[in-house]
């Protein structure tokens, strides 16, 4: 895949589905439904929950700004060294 743009898609909806993943892992724990090791106390389940949560709704907002194609020409135009050859 040689489009950078195709590459930050599919990253981005691979982080969004990752999210909906330990969202729906962490509920069914909750439930009693899922296994959960021993000795583990089921409160991190609710950890679990809120990170997958941010993990499907804010990590692929916050990526699509930061890699938004007008803010990555504004950066090389400013002459920042992180993204000259990024795309190459």
């Amino acid at each position: 895949m040689n489009d950078p743009a195709a590459s930050r898609f599919f990253t981005i909806q691979l982080l969004r589905m990752a999210g909906v993943a330990v969202v729906v892992y962490a509920l069914l724990v909750l439930q009693g439904s899922a296994p959960w090791p021993d000795g583990v106390p089921r409160w991190i389940a609710y950890v679990m929950l809120v990170a997958g949560l941010t993990d499907a709704l804010l990590v692929p907002t916050l990526l699509s700004r930061v890699w938004s194609s007008r803010r990555i020409d504004q950066r090389r135009e400013h002459g920042h060294r992180n993204f000259e050859d990024q795309d190459k």
